[in-house]
């Protein structure tokens, strides 16, 4: 899928050129509707990562399913042997284990306090995007929605918008408008946010190959 100018609604000159990614599905498992947004979006990083690493990082062309996914975590022991096969969630620290675990990529995180703002954070968001080009996985705590961040616009009025990817998506699509449409993909005014959560942000630190080349 091509995010780089995404929606209809896309503010021009938005950062990040040209990702492409399978948006997250909890592929080989049956019971994920209504929870699982971690894992979706964990999976919408592993297909970029598939797409974008060399031979020696990405050892496996198929994106790891929400059972694959646990059992990595219960044997690197970050979990515990019950979270197998369980509806437990998994949020932004758990996805940089399973990464760097899987493909050897290691990422950097953003913490964004209650205090703080994000749109503070822009200029760190906008190198990421231009210098990677990745997708970024963003969570929190009272907003404890995962959520793929694939852009970030700042307008001449130095509003700041991000280029989200909601995994709540349920469904097949008939065109790459219907999720525009119904805004599973969709550029949100950082203000927009909310201002009473902190936000972890996981930033993989591999180069697209657009960029790499």
């Amino acid at each position: 899928m091509l995010l780089g100018a995404a929606a209809k609604s896309a503010p021009l000159s938005a950062s990040n050129p040209s990702s492409k990614f399978s948006v997250g599905r909890a592929l080989g498992t049956t019971y994920v509707i209504g929870w699982g947004c971690g894992y979706r979006t964990l999976q919408s990083i592993c297909s970029w990562i598939i797409q974008n690493g060399s031979p020696k990082t990405v050892t496996s062309t198929e994106v790891p399913n929400i059972p694959t996914i646990q059992q990595k975590l219960v044997e690197i022991k970050d979990k515990p042997e019950r979270f197998f096969g369980s509806r437990e969630w998994i949020g932004t620290l758990e996805a940089i284990y399973v990464i760097d675990t899987l493909y050897n990529v290691s990422c950097k995180v953003l913490h964004i306090a209650r205090s703080d703002s994000i749109a503070k954070h822009a200029d760190t968001l906008r190198d990421y995007f231009e210098q990677y080009g990745g997708l970024i996985m963003m969570g929190g705590d009272m907003d404890a929605a995962s959520k793929g961040i694939a852009g970030i616009h700042v307008s001449v009025d130095q509003d700041v918008y991000l280029l989200v990817v909601d995994p709540h998506f349920v469904g097949r699509i008939k065109t790459k408008e219907e999720l525009y449409t119904k805004e599973y993909v969709k550029w949100q005014k950082v203000e927009d946010f909310v201002d009473s959560s902190f936000y972890n942000l996981c930033l993989p630190m591999l180069k697209s190959r657009d960029l790499a080349a």
